[in-house]
């Protein structure tokens, strides 16, 4: 039985996906719609980021960031879990995500945090992906999150790397990219209320 099933009261979901895709927005609006029956978890990138961690392209110093991010969001996770214990566990981003910004094989990354993909994606009931709009050639530069230093480009790059590390998750779902973001919400938001329905059995 996994650690966050409903027999325990607990579902632990995640979203996640290239830079721009939309899932922040997705969080927020099914947060307002489900209230007390949903807690959020915020990107940990995001907040060290904006905390006035510094961020920089040195590859001795981008490790030792994904290695930090990596520890502030399982326990970010974890609190939000012990203390909301039978509410949906709604993640903003995941544990596997530093496989992708790691410089490197992603094995690497696991191995440094001391850990593996399989325990990780183990941590999670479902995965949402919310493939980035820079995959449709729109820019997401306007996406208003100041610590995304991302170009389109690398993106994309991005966004395939997320993909080939969350998709052998038994529960993986894609949003793919929309030129409407509404329709891209809209049915990103159906999937997320789907599996839980489902994991609510």
């Amino acid at each position: 039985m996994s650690p966050h099933s409903p027999e325990n009261g607990r579902v632990r979901l995640v979203l996640t996906g290239g830079p721009g895709g939309g899932k922040t927005t997705a969080a927020d609006l099914f947060r307002r719609e489900l209230g007390d029956r949903v807690v959020m978890v915020p990107e940990a990138a995001t907040l060290l980021f904006s905390g006035g961690f510094p961020r920089v392209n040195d590859e001795a110093a981008v490790r030792s960031a994904q290695r930090a991010i990596f520890h502030v969001q399982r326990n970010l996770e974890d609190v939000q879990s012990a203390l909301f214990p039978h509410r949906i566990l709604l993640c903003d981003r995941g544990t596997v995500d530093g496989g992708a910004y790691w410089p490197g094989d992603a094995e690497d990354f696991f191995r440094a945090v001391g850990t593996t993909l399989q325990n990780e994606l183990e941590r999670y009931d479902a995965v949402i992906f919310f493939e980035t709009a820079a995959a449709g050639g729109m820019s997401i530069i306007e996406g208003g999150n100041p610590a995304r230093i991302e170009t389109n480009e690398a993106a994309v790059a991005l966004d395939r790397r997320l993909r080939t590390l969350w998709s052998s998750h038994p529960r993986f779902v894609l949003v793919p990219h929309n030129p409407s973001f509404f329709k891209k919400i809209t049915f990103g938001l159906a999937s997320i209320e789907s599996l839980v329905a489902q994991l609510s059995r």
